[in-house]
């Protein structure tokens, strides 16, 4: 093997990879995006109020 095989050929399966992804994904429906939002929302809360408690206590 040359030293460009060994250089170029995972580049082009990484390429290849990339496409393949790319072409999969899907732009997220306006109820996925308020689902995920609204739970993300929910975890910084939950988040927020426990910090807030242990820094009350300690």
């Amino acid at each position: 093997m040359e030293v460009a095989d060994i250089a170029i050929a995972p580049l082009k399966e990484f390429m290849k990879d990339s496409v393949r992804l790319v072409k999969k994904c899907t732009k997220p429906d306006r109820r996925e995006f308020t689902l995920i939002a609204s739970k993300t929302a929910f975890g910084f809360i939950m988040f927020g109020f426990v910090g807030f408690f242990v820094k009350l206590v300690l």
